[in-house]
């Protein structure tokens, strides 16, 4: 699959990318190697290979789900606009 300038033009019109038109050939170019580098990339064999995130091996480090209240509430209580009684006020959206 190759792509001509004007069909270059036209994926930067539908990208909302203003691309001079001495740009086009080089826009061009650009695009048709990224289709040939899928097209490599489709050739590769993948069947029976897992997903994975990482090159590494990685497992999250466990830890008891516990809720407490932070033990700093007079801290959090500081960072609102409004508090009153422990809570944080906010103001009446419903009538």
């Amino acid at each position: 699959m190759s792509i001509d300038t004007a069909t270059a033009a036209r994926v930067a019109k539908l990208a909302r990318i203003n691309v001079p038109e001495e740009d086009l050939p080089k826009l061009k170019d650009e695009l048709n190697g990224i289709i040939s580098f899928m097209e490599q990339l489709n050739e590769v064999d993948v069947d029976g290979v897992e997903p994975m995130t990482s090159v590494t091996p990685q497992r999250l480090k466990r830890r008891e789900d516990v809720v407490t209240d932070g033990s700093q509430p007079e801290a959090v209580m500081k960072n609102a606009p409004d508090a009153r009684e422990g809570f944080f006020a906010v103001p009446k959206v419903v009538e």
